[in-house]
């Protein structure tokens, strides 16, 4: 049995070595210089900046940054919609704008909300405005597949 268990470590280690990551990039990759570049020179104001995420099995909305901050200080929200439906809400297709990026106008409520399918508490955004940036913005995560709706796993962007 101990002979087993490394030979089948060794097999995977080779099966997975040869294996490409795409879909996320490196910290050193021209996309990721791009994303903040383009932080960089976000206008300063009083509103935030969303990243659509969803996922089939969980009622979060995604990630929400400052503007002019980095992906890395983003925080995956709850959306309260109270005032204001998110636009894929408003427009009667649930997760239709999965992995758009979106000016956004509200501010945090301080309050955390449960979300029963991941078994979490979220902060609460409170919507009251929301604005198109981006149907194809750059990648925001590491992980290949990430913004699968189908993939369970929830990774934080960088």
């Amino acid at each position: 049995m101990n002979l087993t268990r490394p030979a089948f470590a060794l097999l995977l280690t080779l099966i997975f070595t040869g294996c490409e990551t795409t879909g996320g990039f490196s910290s050193n990759s021209a996309a990721r210089k791009a994303m903040v570049d383009a932080i960089s020179k976000e206008p300063a104001g009083a509103y935030y900046v969303g990243r659509r995420f969803y996922k089939v099995d969980y009622k979060f909305w995604g990630y929400v940054r400052r503007s002019g901050e980095s992906w890395a200080n983003a925080k995956m929200v709850m959306m309260n919609e109270n005032s204001k439906f998110a636009p894929d809400r408003e427009g009667g297709k649930l997760g239709s704008d999965n992995n758009y990026e979106y000016k956004l106008l509200g501010n945090f409520s301080n309050d955390m909300v449960y979300e029963p399918a991941s078994n979490s508490f979220y902060p609460e955004f409170m919507l009251k405005g929301a604005e198109l940036l981006s149907a194809t913005p750059g990648p925001i995560y590491r992980e290949a597949g990430a913004t699968n709706p189908e993939r369970r796993v929830i990774p934080h962007p960088y």
